[in-house]
């Protein structure tokens, strides 16, 4: 058997604050073994699991890999709306008035990510 992804790892100021963020997005939780000022947090849900780990430096550039959401019980445009009640920051709205497209937002440490259109959304065009 070949290998499999373990964890997507993130690296970060504070692993434990990002951890909690995280887990608010994918309706999951911090593990009961992660504890604030820990040097890593982990976050397990159904679709993956996110690894955060503690770095000294700070992000400075653009991420060369990025998570991609799709909502499953919401549409897109009310899921980016939730991220930014939780604190997520919008850098680029690449939504199209016919429906299509994506927005990209940033976590509180500048991870970027991407809210996709719902399954939902998606059959109905």
């Amino acid at each position: 058997m070949s290998s499999l992804v373990r964890h997507v790892t993130i690296d970060c100021a504070d692993p434990y604050a990002l951890a909690g963020f995280w887990a608010g997005v994918l309706d999951a939780k911090v593990s009961d073994d992660d504890n604030p000022g820990d040097p890593e947090a982990l976050v397990e849900s159904a679709g993956a699991a996110l690894l955060f780990i503690r770095v000294p430096e700070a992000k400075a550039v653009k991420n060369r890999v990025h998570l991609d959401l799709q909502p499953q019980d919401r549409t897109r445009d009310e899921e980016v709306e939730r991220l930014l009640a939780l604190g997520a920051i919008l850098v680029g709205d690449h939504r199209r008035p016919d429906g299509t497209g994506w927005a990209t937002l940033a976590d509180p440490e500048g991870n970027e990510f991407c809210v996709e259109r719902s399954a939902a959304e998606r059959n109905a065009s």
